[in-house]
C-alpha cells in the first residue's frame, strides 16, 4: 500500500489538502507539536519526524495507506524502495512569499535576506526540479493541485484527489472543510 504524501512549498495549501483528506476519511499522520495559530487557524497538520528525514526515514513505513505532509524540499529523502501517492500543492509564489512574509513579521522572526525577486526565482527552480523528478520516479504517482482550484472548485478537487489515490473519500465532507475566507494573500 501506498503512502499519501501532501507537498509543495511551505504556504502553498498544504494544510487545507491534508484537512480535505481526513475529513474525507483518510487516517492522516500528524501531531499536535506545531498547534493552530492565526496563520492556520485549523493547524498545521504536521508530523514533528518529518523535519528530520533527511537523517531518519526509519518511521516512513509505519505510514503505509496513510496520509503525511512533507515540504517538496524534503521529497529527495524518501526511499525509493517505498511505494508513493503524491499531492503536490502549487499555489502562485507571490502569494506564497506574502504569507511566508506576514507569517514571519507575526512571530518576530527574520525572514531569508535574499529579496524576493531572488527568492521567487529560488522557489520556481526548486518546485520544477521537484516535478522533474517526481515524474521520473517509478515508485510515486503524482498529482498536481492548484491552491485557488481546490477553493474556487472544491468538489471537482476533492473527486480528482479521491480518484487519483482510488479511495471511496467523502467527497461532501471534504468539501465542507475548504473556506475561501482563509485565503487572505491575494494578488
Amino acid at each position: 500500500m501506498a503512502i499519501i504524501i501532501v507537498s509543495g512549498l511551505p504556504r502553498s495549501g498544504t494544510s487545507l489538502m491534508m484537512q480535505m483528506l481526513q475529513a474525507g476519511g483518510l487516517t492522516v499522520l500528524a501531531d499536535e507539536h506545531r498547534p493552530p495559530d492565526p496563520d492556520n487557524p485549523r493547524g498545521y497538520f504536521e508530523y514533528e519526524p518529518v523535519k528530520a528525514l533527511a537523517r531518519d526515514n526509519s518511521w516512513l513505513p509505519k505510514a503505509e495507506g496513510q496520509a503525511v505532509k512533507v515540504i517538496s524540499a524534503l521529497l529527495t529523502h524518501l526511499p525509493a524502495e517505498l511505494q508513493y501517492k503524491i499531492i503536490l500543492m502549487k499555489r502562485p509564489l507571490t502569494e506564497v512569499l506574502a504569507s511566508q512574509k506576514r507569517m514571519l513579521q507575526r512571530l518576530g522572526r527574520a525572514g531569508s535576506t535574499a529579496g524576493e525577486a531572488a527568492l521567487e526565482k529560488i522557489f520556481t527552480r526548486q518546485l520544477a526540479d521537484t516535478e522533474r523528478r517526481l515524474a521520473a520516479w517509478k515508485n510515486a504517482a503524482l498529482l498536481v493541485v492548484h491552491y485557488h482550484q481546490a477553493l474556487a472548485e472544491p468538489e471537482a478537487t476533492a473527486q480528482a484527489v479521491a480518484q487519483f489515490l482510488g479511495l471511496p473519500l467523502k467527497i461532501a465532507e471534504m468539501v465542507r472543510v475548504v473556506d475561501p475566507s482563509l485565503h487572505r494573500q491575494r494578488f
